[in-house]
């Protein structure tokens, strides 16, 4: 949530979430960061997608084939990333095309980041090249 409100992004949560959002410990972990997110839940990716019906969709994994740093993203994308544990499932990748499938590259042999980090490496790179509009 933090760092949705930090680069001007609209967290959407898909379910089954591992977590709630009722939670008092992630309310604690949000601070006044949950009353400036701006938060949705669906519940499946379909939905979702019906509601944002986004320009472009990228989804983020290890099995992606092209380095985000490749993309020009532009103001309506959507980036997709799956649970930190598993990843995104295989036929929610097989639906894209290769060219939105993404990963961030690391050296050989590592684990992959957590997914905080992910998204964070992510999205600040979209924002940069959108000039850090409507921000910092």
């Amino acid at each position: 949530m933090r760092l949705c409100v930090n680069v001007g992004a609209r967290l959407h949560l898909i379910e089954p979430l591992g977590f709630t959002l009722e939670d008092r410990l992630l309310r604690r972990a949000g601070l006044d960061y949950r009353d400036w997110a701006q938060v949705q839940t669906y519940p499946s990716l379909p939905v979702c997608l019906d509601a944002l019906q986004p320009r472009r969709l990228f989804a983020l994994s290890t099995r992606g084939g092209r380095s985000y740093a490749e993309v020009d993203f532009a103001a309506e994308d959507a980036l997709l990333f799956g649970p930190e544990t598993r990843g995104l499932p295989q036929q929610i990748l097989a639906a894209l095309p290769a060219d939105r499938r993404l990963r961030i590259p690391m050296r050989p042999g590592n684990r992959s980041l957590n997914l905080s980090n992910a998204v964070a490496v992510v999205a600040y790179e979209a924002w940069r090249q959108l000039k850090f509009a409507h921000g910092g």
